[in-house]
Order: C-alpha cells, then structure tokens, then sequence
C-alpha cells in the first residue's frame, strides 16, 4: 500500500471572499436582465392609463350636424356654429350638458374635379357611410353640393315630412332650404372667421352659401332620435321660404 505524505513546506491558499458588488452595479445588473419586461409594463400602463382618460373625457353630443363639402370649415366657423345652436337643443343623453357637434366630411361630388385628393375622397366617403348607417342619431346636413349627396346617399326627405320610394333619389329641390332661406339661422351671431392668420370672413357668409338638409325615416316607427331632430329641424327652418328652384 502506498503512503500519501506531505511535508511541511506545503503552503494553502484559502478560498477568496465574494466580491461584493457597488449599488450601481446592482442595478445595472438587475436592468441588463429585466428592461424587456419594465419596457412592456410601461408600454401596458401608457395604453391603459390612454383608455381610461379617453373614455372619461368623451363627451356625447345631443344634436349631430353633418357638413359635406370639397373644403372643410374653419375652426372658427364651426365653433361659433356650435355654440349658437345650443340654445336650441336639450339635454337628451342626461349627463348635466348640451353639446352640439358639426361633423366634417371632406367630399365631392364633382367627378370632374382633378385637383380632390383621391385618398381624402374616399376617407370622407367611407365615414360618411359609417355614419348615415343604421342606428345613426345624425339627421341634419350641411351641404355644398346637395344634388351630389342626394343621388349619392338618397338619404333626405322632402321638405314637408314625406321621403321618395326607398332606392330613388327623389326631386332634391324640394328637400334643402339654403341657408340663406332661414331667418333663424341667418339671425345667428357668428363672428368671424381667420386662415393662415392674416385672412378673414365671415362666418354667415361662408355658411349662406350651403344648403340644409334632414335625413328622412322609412321605418314604420320613427325612432327617439329622428323625432327629436326634427323639432329642432322646425325650430331653426321656421318661417323659412324655399328658394332653391329659383337659383
């Protein structure tokens, strides 16, 4: 059997202590391994926190007015326009305030016309669409070019209640007041109107150049919301006289 001897020049080195780590080097450890996951986290959060301000700022109007046209509004314009007919509306939706709403629709109707943006076309056709679809509680319209929207949308009524055969387009004339043609909204105090900071109008003038129009009802039962647009669709063409047939 053999014998393992050692001898006393034999020197042992002990095992070194850990090292131990600045807090920086912590945390840069500690980063390196999890900023994936804090990345996804606040990315998680930001959405929510998106939603949750979103859902608590909105705010549903009571009336709805489509504007339908080649050149959106000013700003101006539209805001005046909605302050000025909120006396004329209700609280319908029962959250303590009258809001009126103009919806934009940047279309046209002129085929001819080469300089429409064929991507702005059919973006302001397609949420037109949307709107006017069943369910809508939108009714009233603005419109540039309401011969164009009616053979397009043959959506309006004639000015005394009644609505063409479903799938016609009906005589247009006798479905739109100009605006010029209500006393109501001539009478409207609508200020001015600015572009590009150094060009002005006004705001009535812009506007009389339109024509108004109500989306008709071919159901047997007309819902809550048409009949609450037209009173105020009677309200604001009161004593109107038509003169579309003679322009």
């Amino acid at each position: 059997m053999a014998w393992v001897t050692k001898t006393s020049d034999e020197q042992y080195t002990p095992e070194p202590a850990p090292r131990e780590y600045t807090k920086q080097e912590k945390a840069a450890n500690w980063w390196h391994y999890n900023k994936i996951i804090v990345l996804v986290v606040i990315i998680i959060a930001a959405i929510v926190a998106w939603i949750v301000h979103d859902m608590m700022s909105h705010v549903d109007p009571d009336l709805e007015i489509g504007y339908v046209g080649a050149q959106s509004l000013p700003t101006d314009t539209v805001e005046a326009l909605q302050d000025a007919l909120t006396p004329y509306c209700t609280d319908r939706n029962g959250d303590g305030q009258v809001v009126v709403q103009v919806n934009q629709y940047t279309v046209s109707f002129d085929g001819d016309n080469s300089t429409t943006d064929p991507y702005n076309q059919m973006a302001g056709l397609t949420k037109l669409s949307a709107d006017m679809a069943a369910g809508s509680e939108m009714y009233m319209y603005l419109l540039a070019d309401p011969e164009g929207f009616q053979t397009d949308a043959q959506v309006l009524q004639y000015l005394d209640g009644t609505v063409p055969p479903e799938g016609e387009t009906g005589d247009w004339q006798k479905m739109v007041y100009r605006w010029t043609d209500c006393p109501v909204l001539t009478g409207l105090d609508l200020g001015n109107y600015t572009l590009y900071t150094d060009m002005e109008g006004s705001s009535q003038e812009l506007l009389g150049t339109l024509y108004l129009g109500l989306r008709g009802n071919w159901d047997e039962e007309a819902p809550q919301s048409y009949t609450d647009n037209l009173a105020i669709w009677n309200a604001l063409t009161a004593g109107a006289q038509s003169t579309v047939a003679e322009g």
